[in-house]
């Protein structure tokens, strides 16, 4: 991971603004359903966020009356966390060393942001390995990854940097990311190879924008009542395995 970058990177971002949008609401929108769907079976759950970003879930979930703590690699990031609501308890941390937390702490893990920015393999596992440890025994791990082949139609041969980036993609159309990227992107192969790396158990896959960023243009532009009746068919679709490769975002929900 390159940490320098992406703090800097960060620093300039504006999260918030991309999930306000009605593109990026979906995928917001739709890893809260699922979320809360599981939610229910717990009695009081302790959720941790890591890579908050800006807070958009802690600050969700904490209205909503959860006990949920945020950790976030970005200083500028907490700061806003802590200034929307300096109740929320935060914590300055990597993804990759939950030290500061004991065993089987939580009852739902959200890692969304870090399995983006974490490059190697390893340090994919050693994300998912810890949020294991801190995962009480009935736990859910809650993991959003960018998906290859959406970039690849979108970066490579939608807006032509195809033939720029072809150093960068091997004979199978994966892409390579280097120590210096700040995204990585994965298959479904790759995404079953950690899984199974930390012998963790299924219990969903979902296409969380499904077809949504391919149509940003046409969301965006949607009045209310068509964008609710988007999202109606968005929901109805997000669980078929047609979707997943070329979605920007999977959604795994594991268990131990």
């Amino acid at each position: 991971m390159n940490e320098k970058e992406l703090i800097n990177y960060y620093n300039k971002f504006n999260e918030d603004k991309r999930l306000e949008t009605k593109h990026g609401q979906v995928e917001f929108l739709t890893a809260i359903k699922y979320i809360e769907d599981y939610l229910k079976k717990y009695n009081n759950p302790k959720i941790l966020d890591v890579g908050a970003g800006t807070g958009k879930y802690s600050l969700y979930f904490y209205n909503k009356g959860y006990n949920i703590e945020a950790l976030e690699l970005v200083k500028h990031n907490l700061k806003v966390i802590e200034e929307k609501n300096k109740d929320i308890i935060t914590h300055l941390g990597n993804a990759i060393n939950l030290s500061m937390f004991n065993d089987e702490s939580f009852d739902i893990v959200l890692l969304f942001g870090p399995m983006y920015h974490l490059i190697s393999t390893e340090e994919k596992i050693k994300a998912l390995k810890e949020a294991k440890r801190v995962l009480k025994k009935d736990g859910l791990i809650f993991i959003s990854y960018c998906m290859n082949e959406y970039a690849l139609i979108t970066h490579g041969f939608k807006e032509g940097f195809i033939n720029d980036s072809l150093n960068n993609i091997d004979d199978s159309f994966k892409i390579l990311s280097n120590n210096n990227d700040l995204y990585s992107y994965v298959r479904l192969d790759d995404i079953n190879y950690l899984k199974d790396s930390l012998n963790l158990k299924r219990v969903k896959i979902i296409s969380q924008d499904g077809p949504t960023e391919y149509l940003k243009k046409e969301i965006n532009q949607m009045d209310d009542n068509t964008f609710n009746l988007f999202l109606k068919y968005h929901f109805s679709i997000c669980e078929r395995e047609y979707l997943l490769e070329a979605s920007r975002h999977v959604l795994d929900i594991l268990k131990k």
